[in-house]
């Protein structure tokens, strides 16, 4: 049975397949060009462009499946914010999956030259918004309950990542705070966190 049909639990725990990569190996593991696609909803099947920058590091699609999936009951006319965003896969996936709008927020060309294609290749131009500003500034400045769910995913094993969970505790700029995390990383308790060998994720609610 594929990941993303199971049940989630508090603290469960995936192995990945045979064959995926080591979220934390070789440069080659995470490369450019690397195939990104939309997995479940109205999108999926798209694929997206990927940026031409071996540190960009794309969430791995059955992990993606389980994350949303987990947000399943949250995401209809859901108002998202995708922090740190990459390719836009998560707030992409969002939409695909019923979320109503999602701000993307990048500062790496590379990473929003892709960005702007995906959305522009979706038809999202009206649904979207692409800020290049730096994630930390961004969340520090947002008020209580700007948007429903939050995606951050930014470099692996960063304490960007804590920073962006401390201004959430500080002013609960979402309801939903969703992280992609090593699972190494120690991170206050959340809701529910689900595990893929390196990679977990966690969810916070307000």
């Amino acid at each position: 049975m594929d990941v993303s049909s199971r049940a989630v639990l508090p603290g469960a725990r995936w192995r990945l397949p045979s064959g995926d990569a080591d979220r934390r190996g070789s440069d080659d593991a995470r490369h450019a060009g690397e195939r990104v696609r939309i997995v479940g909803g109205k999108f999926a099947g798209r694929d997206l462009t990927s940026p031409n920058d071996f540190r960009v590091r794309p969430t791995a699609e059955h992990v993606r499946a389980a994350w949303l999936d987990m947000l399943a009951a949250d995401l209809p006319r859901a108002r998202v914010l995708d922090l740190f965003a990459g390719t836009g896969a998560l707030g992409l996936e969002a939409i695909s999956r019923g979320a109503q709008s999602a701000d993307f927020v990048e500062l790496r060309p590379a990473s929003l030259h892709a960005l702007r294609a995906n959305v522009a290749a979706l038809r999202l131009r009206d649904r979207t918004r692409i800020f290049k500003r730096d994630a930390l500034p961004f969340a520090a400045a947002l008020g209580p309950d700007s948007y429903d769910i939050a995606f951050v995913d930014p470099p692996y094993e960063s304490r960007m990542l804590d920073r962006v969970i401390d201004s959430w505790h500080g002013s609960r700029f979402a309801r939903v705070l969703a992280v992609e995390h090593a699972q190494t990383h120690e991170l206050p308790r959340g809701t529910k966190r689900l595990t893929f060998d390196e990679t977990s994720v966690t969810i916070y609610r307000s």
